[in-house]
């Protein structure tokens, strides 16, 4: 019998209908559901983004047990585009993904390689294809997160080294896809014309996720979060304020979402470390953990008419 005439006879015995798998054993064994859960804790809202995430994480769950019993599973594509402003958690979301993939038998270390367009592009001839080599040894087994890439591509120079680097990268997104996983990221507008020149690298992505910025009551709860991880909190005058700086913060220009909402809290402690450096005396356990309203109000955020 030949090769071809052996896949297309079914495993009677593994494709009995009365054939059982525990999907509960398989999800503890590749801690499925404990690495979700991290992704939800970690990050507040992102309601579509976490979908998707569990999407792909339930096909390589399934994919798993399929090949345990000898059904067919071809390695999706999992190559990535994360579109989105600064702070809105992509970087988080990679690691996250890095991990899942790891768990679930995709890829063989599951660490994250976080780059941009510096760490690959030469500055002479020759000197771009090291370089780029370099990273992709190091990114091997695991994902290779480029922020801003776009920039690896420039229209306007027909001799830029970034197009040595794009080639370099579609070959070992295609030809690696089973041990590398590549996620593009950065600002939507940008990500869509980079790809409408770059079709090859178009054609190779096939989940593009767009991370939404975040509300005002979501940056109040990552507030929240990030403080309740330093073992600090605002007093309730203090949330209310800190709500306003936000809703403030918001309308002006610069706007980071998640990262400016932590640059505000290391400001704060600041304030209040300073606050009571000054005031002296006892100092109580309540009082190194708690931020009052005048560290908040103190912002020139508040002084700007």
């Amino acid at each position: 019998m030949t090769q071809v005439d052996t896949e297309q006879q079914p495993n009677e015995s593994v494709l009995a209908a009365e054939a059982k798998l525990d999907l509960s054993s398989v999800m503890a064994e590749t801690f499925y559901e404990e690495v979700l859960e991290r992704l939800d804790r970690e990050l507040i809202g992102l309601v579509p983004v976490k979908t998707r995430i569990r999407e792909i994480a339930s096909l390589l769950l399934i994919d798993r047990m399929r090949r345990s019993v000898g059904l067919s599973a071809m390695p999706p594509s999992l190559h990535m585009s994360f579109t989105g402003n600064p702070g809105t958690g992509k970087t988080t979301v990679a690691l996250r993904m890095a991990e899942i993939l790891h768990r679930l038998g995709y890829v063989r270390k599951g660490h994250l390689v976080a780059v941009t367009r510096d760490d690959l592009v030469g500055q002479y001839i020759g000197h771009t294809a090291p370089k780029t080599k370099e990273v992709l040894k190091r990114a091997m087994g695991g994902v290779l997160f480029i922020d801003e890439a776009y920039y690896l591509y420039k229209a306007e120079n027909e001799r830029d080294y970034g197009q040595e680097t794009l080639e370099i990268l579609m070959q070992v997104m295609e030809n690696n896809r089973d041990d590398l996983v590549v996620i593009l990221a950065g600002y939507k507008d940008r990500m869509d014309e980079f790809f409408k020149m770059n079709p090859g690298m178009s054609s190779r992505i096939a989940h593009h996720i767009d991370f939404p910025d975040y509300h005002v009551d979501e940056l109040v709860q990552i507030a929240d979060l990030m403080l309740d991880q330093q073992q600090y909190q605002l007093t309730e005058e203090a949330r209310e304020l800190f709500r306003e700086y936000v809703e403030r913060r918001m309308q002006m220009p610069l706007f980071a979402n998640a990262r400016s909402v932590r640059n505000a809290l290391d400001r704060a402690r600041l304030r209040q470390a300073n606050r009571l450096v000054k005031r002296g005396g006892e100092i109580s356990v309540a009082d190194l953990k708690r931020i009052e309203t005048e560290d908040i109000l103190a912002s020139r955020i508040f002084q700007e008419k």
